[in-house]
C-alpha cells in the first residue's frame, strides 16, 4: 500500500486538492506500477504561522 505524504500552506480548494490527489496517483501508478486502489494520499494543511524556513516563520517570510 504506497502512501504519499504531502505537507502545503493552507489555502488550496478542494477542487484542487482533488486534482492533486488524482495527478499523485497518476503518476506513481505510471512510475511505479501498482494501481490506483492502492494508492494512498494524506494531505496535511500546516498554517504558516506552524512552519520555519532558513531560521524564520513562514508566516513573516511570506506574508500574503
Amino acid at each position: 500500500m504506497p502512501m504519499i505524504r504531502v505537507e502545503m500552506f493552507t489555502g488550496r480548494t478542494r477542487d484542487q486538492k482533488r486534482a492533486l490527489v488524482e495527478e499523485l496517483t497518476e503518476a506513481f501508478v505510471k512510475a511505479a506500477g501498482g494501481t490506483k486502489e492502492s494508492v494512498h494520499v494524506v494531505i496535511t494543511d500546516v498554517d504558516k504561522e506552524n512552519w520555519g524556513s532558513g531560521g524564520e516563520l513562514c508566516a513573516d517570510k511570506f506574508p500574503n
